[in-house]
C-alpha cells in the first residue's frame, strides 16, 4: 500500500472543512479533481473512505481513522525533511502563523520580531477564532492564536494548548454616552462583526443573556472600522480589549466577561514550530 501525502491532506482537510467544495477553495483546485482524488486514495488504501449520499460526501469509519491519522503522518514528514535541511540545533523553515485581528500586533508581530533564528521564516495569516482551529487541523497552518472559552470552539485531543494571557471584552459608548452596562443599551444601535464569527456569536449572547436583542446597523470584519462608527455616534458596540486603539475618541468600559489567549500546535509539532510557541509564551498578554 503507497499513500499519497497530498492526497493524505485532501482528506485531512475534508475532516476539518466539511466539504469537497470547502477543500477545493482552500487547496485552489475544483471540486471534481478533489473528488477524484480522494477516490484515487480508496484505490491506493483498498478500503471505502467516502460515503456518498446525493451531490454530499461524509467520511466513513475508516475515512475518519485514516484522517486523523494523516495529520501525525504529515507533521511527522514535515519533521523528517527539517532534519534533513540540516543536522545542527538551529530552526529552520517556514513557520506559518494564524492569530485573529487584534492579537497580530499585540502578540504575533512582537514575537516574530524577538526571534532570532535567520533560517527560520515565519508567515503571518489573520484568522478569527472560529476560523483557526479548522485550519490548524488541516494543516494550513502551524501555530494559531485563538481563544478556547467557549463551547462552540472544543479542542480536539490531538492538539497542545498554550496559555498566553486574559482579555476582558469590552463595551465601547460614543463620548458623553451615558450607558455604564449592556442593559443601559437595550434600545441603542450596534456595530457587529460579521456574521458567524467569534465575537458576532459572543456578542449576541450577552446582548440575549443581558434581556434583550440587539438591533444591528452595521457589520464590520475590521476592528478600526468598528471604532471609527462608534467615535462618530452612529452605534455602540463589542469588542475585545485587545482591539481597541487609542487613537480613537471611544469609551470602553469592562464587561464582566474575559477569554483566555491561547496558542495552539498539533501534538508532536517540530523545532521550528516550537520555537515561534516559545516566543509567542513569553511575549503574553
Amino acid at each position: 500500500m503507497t499513500l499519497n501525502p497530498w492526497r493524505l491532506r485532501l482528506l485531512s482537510q475534508l475532516d476539518a472543512l466539511g466539504t469537497v467544495r470547502a477543500v477545493a477553495q482552500a487547496a485552489n483546485m475544483s471540486a471534481s479533481s478533489v473528488s477524484q482524488q480522494l477516490a484515487v486514495l480508496e484505490a491506493e488504501t483498498r478500503t471505502q473512505l467516502l460515503e456518498r449520499t446525493g451531490r454530499r460526501v461524509r467520511l466513513t469509519s475508516a475515512g475518519l481513522i485514516l484522517a486523523r491519522r494523516a495529520r501525525s503522518i504529515l507533521d511527522h514528514m514535515d519533521a523528517v525533511e527539517a532534519e534533513l535541511r540540516g543536522f545542527d540545533a538551529e530552526p529552520s523553515g517556514r513557520v506559518r502563523l494564524g492569530a485573529f485581528q487584534s492579537a497580530i500586533h499585540t502578540l504575533a508581530v512582537p514575537a516574530v520580531a524577538q526571534l532570532r533564528h535567520p533560517r527560520l521564516a515565519v508567515e503571518l495569516i489573520e484568522l478569527e477564532p472560529h476560523a483557526s482551529m479548522p485550519a490548524l487541523l488541516a494543516g494550513e497552518v502551524d501555530v494559531i492564536i485563538t481563544t478556547t472559552d467557549f463551547v462552540e470552539l472544543p479542542v480536539p485531543p490531538d492538539i497542545d494548548v498554550v496559555p498566553l494571557g486574559e482579555d476582558p471584552v469590552v463595551l465601547l459608548t460614543p463620548p458623553g454616552h451615558p450607558a455604564t452596562d449592556l442593559t443601559a443599551c437595550k434600545d441603542e444601535a450596534w456595530a457587529f462583526d460579521v456574521p458567524g464569527s467569534y465575537m458576532a456569536n459572543l456578542a449576541t449572547r450577552l446582548c440575549r443573556q443581558a434581556g434583550f436583542e440587539p438591533r444591528v446597523v452595521a457589520r464590520f470584519g475590521n476592528y478600526m472600522l468598528t471604532l471609527r462608527h462608534v467615535e462618530a455616534g452612529l452605534a455602540v458596540a463589542m469588542l475585545p480589549a485587545l482591539a481597541v486603539d487609542a487613537r480613537y475618541d471611544v469609551v470602553a468600559r469592562e464587561l464582566p466577561v474575559t477569554r483566555r489567549i491561547t496558542a495552539a500546535v498539533r501534538q508532536g509539532s517540530r523545532a521550528p514550530v516550537t520555537a515561534v510557541l516559545d516566543a509567542l509564551a513569553s511575549v503574553g498578554t
